[in-house]
């Protein structure tokens, strides 16, 4: 790709944080709370919007209801007007059918056919929320599952699965798609329902094109191919977007390219050789990060450096000299070529890009020197802090 091409395509990525991100959230064991934390979903959009400001490239949010639902007196639709008088506009919708009470034994999986129609109802919510705030992906991810063999029949669970899916598809706007998410197991121990892109992929194939599969980076087994799974997914054109988060031992939700940046590069370097990485192409990159021990802007904004640096070194790859490698059987050069792409330096090219948008080229020094943390930390006193966990 000519250079030209390569900023020009840097400078129009488009890379989604999350509105949970911005929260407290800690692991089973311990939240640690910070200062300045938002204590509703306005001041979450705030705190996003700084990353979009300093980045240039994080135009939208996600939101997740109930944990974003307006105060009294609010609409969703306020909502979306202040993100848009932030400079930012909303996401991604997720629903939340994993923490009621209710949902012990599934969501739209349950055996309970009025805890199906609860869950289902919440989705059918969500989509209303979506034409409310201008949204045009519904995210799913269900906690469905069981512990024990016995438990419940794995057969009729994928039935009721199908079922709840197949009536929220048909609530959808033509303009809309179901991202449909998977994790191969947590928190149920000995079956999950959704468990690998394979059984998400046979879902959404029975359901239509609207709907499509979401990668998770963070919910696979150790040692997975992810760049794999992107890459059929491609091919069949049901690759609806990412989860990017980085993981060690399991679903860690830590920053993304920070535990291995080289599986983070090879993702998107097979999303490059596809021509997928701007936003028309319909494969949405969005974040699904806690910053348990970190701040929680910062740990968004260095999130989106690391995605754009992955993306640049993806970019960079001759993809010429890597055909004729390929074509003579050259292994060694063809593997050459991807690893000069991946030691390359493209810190300069990515600031030089930011300056061509007339943004500083250092997005967390520039953050850092704004004043805003100091803001929000002598504002936001008293109230609730927004955030989940033990």
């Amino acid at each position: 790709m000519h250079p030209d091409q390569i900023r020009a395509t840097l400078a129009q990525q488009h890379i989604e944080t999350p509105s949970w991100a911005y929260g407290n959230s800690g692991t089973r064991f311990k939240v640690f709370a910070q200062d300045g934390i938002p204590r509703t979903a306005f001041e979450k959009i705030s705190d996003a919007a700084q990353v979009h400001r300093f980045t240039g490239v994080a135009p939208t949010v996600a939101i997740h209801i109930p944990w974003d639902t307006p105060d009294a007196g609010r609409s969703y639709a306020d909502l979306a007007e202040h993100a848009r008088s932030e400079g930012v506009a909303i996401g991604a919708v997720n629903p939340n059918t994993f923490q009621d009470d209710a949902y012990k034994l599934g969501s739209v999986c349950n055996p309970d056919p009025a805890i199906r129609r609860r869950a289902i109802g919440h989705l059918l919510e969500c989509i209303d929320i979506m034409r409310e705030t201008g949204s045009k992906e519904l995210s799913l991810w269900f906690a469905d599952g069981t512990n024990y063999p016995g438990q419940d029949s794995i057969r009729e669970r994928q039935d009721r699965l199908a079922a709840a899916l197949a009536e929220t598809y048909a609530a959808l706007d033509d303009d809309m798609t179901m991202l449909v998410e998977y994790k191969f197991f947590e928190p149920a121990f000995y079956s999950t329902d959704l468990p690998d892109w394979g059984t998400s992929l046979l879902h959404c194939l029975h359901l239509g094109p609207q709907a499509k599969v979401l990668v998770d980076t963070g919910h696979h087994a150790p040692g997975t191919n992810i760049e794999m799974i992107v890459a059929t997914l491609l091919r069949e054109g049901r690759l609806g977007g990412f989860h990017f988060n980085s993981r060690f031992y399991a679903d860690d939700d830590l920053m993304v390219g920070s535990a291995d940046p080289f599986a983070l590069f090879r993702i998107m370097f097979e999303i490059a050789q596809a021509g997928a990485v701007l936003p028309d192409a319909g494969v949405a990159f969005m974040l699904d990060q806690c910053h348990n021990i970190e701040a929680k802007i910062p740990g968004q904004i260095r999130s989106v450096m690391n995605v754009q640096e992955a993306t640049a070194k993806a970019l960079l790859v001759d993809l010429a000299a890597l055909a004729g490698a390929r074509s003579s059987g050259d292994v060694l050069a063809a593997n050459a070529i991807v690893m000069d792409a991946y030691s390359s330096d493209v810190r300069p090219l990515l600031a030089a890009v930011r300056e061509e948008q007339g943004l500083a080229p250092d997005p967390m020094a520039a953050f850092a020197a704004s004043g805003y943390t100091e803001k929000i930390v002598s504002e936001r006193v008293g109230g609730s802090a927004a955030g989940w966990g033990a």
